[in-house]
């Protein structure tokens, strides 16, 4: 399923946080949206997620109108995976789960053994089952995040967007997540995450939105557009690329200009 922005502006009274964003993100790709703090990344989500009205331009989901569509319909279509948070009560891995089919069930109702069916079904596919009945509280920081991926995998959407999913991870955690995304990615979904690391967008996305006081600075295969020039435009540092045994590198040169 394709997700295409087209023209979209956004501002918050008279401060334009995206001016004349273009972009399509494929089924079966995953797309890393990168750029300093403050650019519109989460901006983009929102207006993408329907949680903010009066943009300009369009997005379409599936080829519908995403601002038509109500709040049920969008989230059969997109389902969203904010940052590590930890929740007030102690819920089971499982109870976490479950609230990704909470659209399947009406407001006087319980799961039923479908939505079971559903919440085992998308934590066999994290290959994360043996957690069901642990606290949530209680897991590592990469567990958690596997755990809200498998959320979103019984919400039963075509597209996953992904705040920063490897925020305040350590590094065996970020490889883990990482390699779990760029999986669903492969089995099909749409796949669309923030980041504020452009080595994991080089080593594991098939392309790359860099966004840059609120326009798009350049949108396509990274190993096409991902440069040193990018990274001195974005983040206003100098950087090498090599070309290395395992892939191309983003290595910093000591004593660049800084912000």
């Amino acid at each position: 399923m394709n997700i295409e922005v087209s023209a979209l502006s956004f501002s918050y009274g008279k401060n334009q946080v995206l001016n004349d964003v273009s972009f399509t993100a494929y089924g079966g790709e995953l797309l890393s949206v990168l750029g300093p703090n403050g650019v519109g990344k989460s901006t983009l989500f929102k207006c993408m997620l329907g949680l903010l009205n009066g943009y300009e331009g369009s997005v379409l989901v599936g080829g519908k109108d995403a601002a038509k569509l109500s709040a049920a319909e969008l989230a059969c279509m997109i389902a969203y995976i904010p940052q590590i948070h930890h929740p007030v009560f102690n819920f089971a891995v499982l109870d976490v789960v479950l609230m990704g089919t909470a659209r399947r069930v009406n407001a006087v109702s319980s799961p039923g053994k479908k939505e079971m069916d559903q919440a085992y079904e998308a934590l066999e596919q994290i290959g994360i089952e043996d957690l069901a009945n642990n606290s949530f509280l209680k897991l590592s920081g990469g567990e958690q995040q596997l755990v809200l991926i498998a959320r979103a995998l019984a919400q039963r959407a075509k597209a996953l967007l992904m705040d920063e999913p490897t925020s305040n991870l350590d590094f065996g955690n970020q490889l883990r997540v990482l390699r779990e995304i760029r999986r669903l990615a492969d089995s099909g979904l749409t796949v669309i995450m923030s980041s504020h690391n452009p080595q994991h967008a080089l080593h594991f996305s098939d392309r790359i939105l860099a966004l840059k006081d609120g326009c798009i600075a350049v949108w396509g295969p990274p190993d096409k557009v991902l440069d040193e020039a990018l990274m001195r435009r974005l983040y206003g540092v100098d950087v090498r690329i090599a070309d290395t045994a395992e892939g191309r590198m983003i290595v910093p040169v000591l004593g660049g200009p800084s912000r």
